[in-house]
This record gives C-alpha cells, sequence and structure tokens, in this order.
C-alpha cells in the first residue's frame, strides 16, 4: 500500500462515550485538524468478552470503576445506523471514514460498506479466523503489532496471504497452509501490495522509554512492508519522531475534551493538539527532502559570501616566485579556489599584488 505522504488516522476510537453527536463533533475535529482519516471503532460487546474479563489498570483507572469490560464497552457502541451517518459527515468534509472491527459480525457489517482500507487492531494479530475474514474483504490492510513478537506477526502475516490468494470457499486444513501462503511469490506480492503494518506499544500512556521506535526498522528488514506507527504516548513528538523514520501511517487517539469520562480521554489528543502534531508532521515530511545531497536553491546565493579565495597576504610584485606567506584565504570566494594553494608555490608571479587583492595567477 504505496502513499506519497504520511497517512495520519485521527483515532476517534470510543472517544465519542457512545453518543451519536460527540461522535460527530470528533470528525469535524479531525477534518478542522487536518487529518487525513478519522477512525473509530465498531464492536458488539458481547461478542468481543466475556463478562469475566476484566478491565485494564489504565481504564479502570481513568473510568475509576474496577467493573468488568463488558458493562463499560456496551456503553461505548455505535450503532449501523450511526456508521452511516458518520460516512455521510465525513463525505461532507472530505475526509476518510474508517474503523476497526473487532468482532466477526461488526467486520461483516463493514465489509458492507466496501471501505478501502481496513484497521486490524493489535489485539486481533492472533484471531486466525478473523484476520482471515479480514483479508478476503479485498481492502488494503493496517495491521497493527503492539504486544507482538516477530514471529507472531508473520503467523498473522500467513494467515492475511492465504486470504488474499484462495478462493473465499477454500478453508485451511492446518496453519501448515498459511506458512505455504506466506512463502509463496503470489502470497509475498499481495502482502507487499497490500498490508502496511504499525508498530505500537500497547499501553496507556505509553512510558518513552518502552516506544523503541527503531523496532520500525526491525519490521521493514524482517518484512520488507511498509510500516507505520500507531502511538499512545503523550504529546506529539513520537509521531513526529516516527515520520522522520520514515513511517507511511501515524494513528493516534484524540478527544474533544481529555476530561471527558471514558477509558481513553486522558491518553489522548485535544483538537488543537491534534492540529499542533498534523502541522509538525507535515513539517517533518517538508525537511526530509529528496534524499540527494546538492546545494538547495535558497542557498545557492550564499556560496560565493561563505566561502573563500586565495589573496595576497601582502603586496607582491610581478616576478617573485609565490611563497607561504604570500598568500591566505579568505572571503569571498569569487576568486582562485584554495585548493591552487599548493600549485601556485614556487610559482612565478604575474603582475603587482595589494594586500587582500584576489590573486588571479
Amino acid at each position: 500500500m504505496l502513499m506519497s505522504k504520511t497517512l495520519i488516522i485521527a483515532e476517534a476510537g470510543v472517544n465519542h462515550n457512545g453518543s451519536l453527536e460527540l461522535a460527530l463533533q470528533l470528525v469535524e475535529a479531525a477534518s478542522a485538524a487536518g487529518a487525513d482519516v478519522v477512525k473509530f471503532q465498531t464492536f458488539n460487546a458481547e461478542q468481543l468478552v466475556t463478562n469475566r474479563a476484566k478491565k485494564a489498570e489504565y481504564q479502570a483507572e481513568n473510568t475509576q470503576n474496577n467493573g468488568n469490560q463488558l458493562d463499560m464497552l456496551k456503553k461505548l457502541q455505535l450503532s449501523h445506523a450511526d456508521h452511516l451517518l458518520l460516512i455521510k459527515k465525513c463525505d461532507e468534509l472530505g475526509i476518510r471514514f474508517m474503523s476497526t472491527a473487532f468482532d466477526s459480525e461488526s467486520l461483516q457489517f463493514l465489509a458492507q460498506l466496501q471501505l478501502p482500507v481496513m484497521k486490524i487492531p493489535s489485539g486481533e494479530i492472533t484471531n486466525a479466523p478473523l484476520l482471515l475474514q479480514y483479508a478476503r474483504t479485498g481492502a488494503d490492510i493496517i495491521l497493527s503489532t503492539g504486544v507482538s513478537t516477530l514471529s507472531e506477526i508473520r503467523d498473522a502475516l500467513g494467515v492475511l496471504a492465504y486470504g488474499m490468494t484462495t478462493p473465499a470457499t477454500q478453508l485451511p486444513t492446518s496453519s501448515a497452509d498459511f506458512v505455504s501462503a506466506f512463502h509463496s511469490a503470489a502470497g509475498q506480492a499481495q502482502l507487499k501490495q497490500k498490508v502496511t503494518l504499525l508498530h505500537c506499544t500497547t499501553e496507556y500512556p505509553a512510558p518513552f522509554a518502552d516506544i523503541n521506535l527503531k523496532a520500525m526498522d526491525s519490521l521493514r528488514q524482517e518484512f520488507g512492508l511498509a510500516v507505520g506507527y500507531s502511538d499512545h504516548s503523550q504529546g506529539i513528538v513520537v509521531p513526529m519522531a516516527a515520520v522522520a523514520r520514515d513511517a507511511t501511517v501515524i494513528e493516534k487517539h484524540f478527544t474533544l475534551d481529555k476530561n471527558l469520562p471514558g477509558p481513553d480521554h486522558q491518553a489522548s489528543l485535544e483538537p488543537a493538539e491534534l492540529k499542533a502534531m498534523v502541522d509538525g508532521i507535515r513539517q517533518v515530511e517538508l525537511v526530509l527532502g529528496h534524499g540527494r545531497k546538492e546545494p538547495a536553491p535558497s542557498e545557492l546565493k550564499n556560496r560565493i559570501l561563505i566561502r573563500k579565495s586565495l589573496v595576497a597576504a601582502r603586496p607582491l610584485k610581478a616576478g617573485d616566485t609565490f611563497k607561504a606567506e604570500d598568500l591566505v584565504c579568505k572571503r569571498p570566494g569569487d576568486g582562485k579556489s584554495p585548493f591552487d594553494y599548493w600549485q601556485l608555490l614556487g610559482s612565478t608571479i604575474n603582475r603587482d599584488y595589494q594586500h587582500d587583492e584576489l590573486i588571479d595567477n
């Protein structure tokens, strides 16, 4: 999946708190900030978690409630009708809609919307049946890799390769089918064309010491795929640093107000911060340039001013020979290059020179 600039995904996630009105405001904020995509989460809470699933530590702290995930997630669902209204709003504002499905029924719904890109969350990287369903949507895939090892990522990519290279009616017989698909020429071609990996540290907020942006290089070298970064750190420095390390996608949670109740608000950017991040990323892209080492147009006018020429260190007489004490290098650089210094030594001076006069011998 090739892009000419960093794809910036403003992750609304569940920061709408189950309110369509708030979700629509998040679309407006993402658009105003200049993000390319606004992304939500699509799930049926009862198909996603059991009633025994405890909240993550950050979820319990941010919601000030130690209850289970099921009760929390039920309040954060959006209806299918809500999705359609959000897509309409995105179309009106010229921002792309995306959502992540966490269960088979939700993914089937998103597939019907014919979204060009699907995002697989880190928690589903070992959910082989759902990975296969994702692969067979025909959409490009963004695969987040939080809490994952290289071998787990390779296994997931094998499922995607299998789904992308076999008929929808063909079912795998064992994990060996995924391994074969991953190593096949057709499988590799599909992965390179359709899959982007996101490095991610799944903690909210993620400590800087655990970010490990160099892992992006490992992913790129190991799999030969486009690599981006899903950020859960505080602030906007890390996403910009990721772009400087050739991230093709940046995903970042945002909210209208960090003080709103809910599990993800406090680790999210507010609208002004989101805009600052987008602007910063675009500036980083600009300064990265084309990579060729050559004079920039803006600096050419300074070349003569900052470089030096060979000049007479004292008055010189024609017919004498140049000695080391006769020559010095001074600005501007519109005369004979200092590289000619040794060639001049011992040669005949062809005319009289005044102190500081450019040597044109």
